[in-house]
């Protein structure tokens, strides 16, 4: 499906985005993201949302009406709820809310392994770096406060690095099984990639198909493990194809009085909740 996206007439991915729209007023359009679909352009992208929001404005109410204004981001691989704004001055607003914290994001996620605790928050700041291996790359890390002393076993405080930023995301636990667990994420801060490197090396336990940052010197498809293959019918030399499963399942937004939108689970991520045996949760 997500490549048959990037192939498609922006009039068909305009279209698309209409059909999954959840909620429209004279300030804002909610959309549900589909999986696999950039927010922003750049090379090797030839669809994104940002270039059809002129077209998408255009169906949801006349041909004179102003082009849809972004107001946030989620990853290409990330789907589930994302606000639009019909104006420049309600796109501000919306921004501000989002830069202000107040804006609640609940994401959902399938993680290898089983976090303990089961609930918990993780507030380590985040850094972007580069990789060097044989094929270098960036990628976000943490950049802890505190560190332990290998000689004594001491909690001394680390060198900061003026860069990184802080992060804050909480988590708890609604189901485990099968070498994996379902997970409820509240982001309270917005730093890149924030949720799948706090699980990934806060927590060490990586978002199924989040082949990016379940290693940290090298780019492989992720490792899974051997009752995973099993409950999943899959070898481990496919695994490379299995999608990022990270979920936008809730936003309250307060405008005035405040909106709350939840977006339903895609089919991909139902079917693997299936087989692995976790219980779907009832929104």
């Amino acid at each position: 499906m997500s490549q048959q996206l990037q192939q498609v007439h922006p009039n068909v991915l305009a279209k698309i985005l209409k059909q999954r729209t959840l909620y429209q007023n004279e300030e804002i359009v909610v959309i549900d993201k589909p999986y696999g679909l950039p927010v922003h352009g750049g090379p090797g992208i030839k669809n994104c949302i940002a270039d059809v929001l002129p077209i998408l404005a255009k169906m949801l109410e006349n041909m004179r009406a102003e082009p849809l204004h972004l107001c946030h981001r989620l990853d290409k691989e990330t789907t589930g709820v994302m606000v639009l704004a019909r104006s420049k001055e309600a796109a501000e607003k919306i921004r501000l809310l989002f830069k202000t914290r107040q804006v609640e994001k609940i994401y959902w996620a399938i993680v290898l392994g089983d976090p303990d605790p089961v609930e918990g928050v993780v507030e380590i700041p985040i850094v972007e770096k580069e990789v060097k291996s044989h094929q270098s790359h960036y990628k976000m890390t943490l950049a802890p406060r505190y560190r332990v002393c290998p000689e004594d076993g001491r909690v001394v405080k680390a060198r900061g690095d003026r860069h990184a930023e802080r992060a804050v995301t909480r988590y708890r636990r609604l189901a485990a099984a099968s070498a994996c667990s379902l997970r409820q994420l509240q982001p309270i801060t917005g730093v890149k990639h924030q949720i799948r490197v706090h699980l990934a090396y806060g927590l060490g336990c990586p978002i199924l198909g989040d082949h990016k940052y379940s290693h940290w010197s090298k780019l492989a498809p992720q490792k899974l493990p051997e009752l995973t293959l099993r409950r999943l019918k899959l070898e481990q030399s496919k695994a490379r194809h299995l999608p990022l499963h990270l979920h936008a399942h809730r936003l309250c937004l307060p405008l005035g009085q405040p909106l709350d939108f939840v977006c339903k689970l895609p089919l991909f991520f139902q079917k693997t909740l299936r087989k692995l045996e976790l219980d779907i949760p009832k929104d």
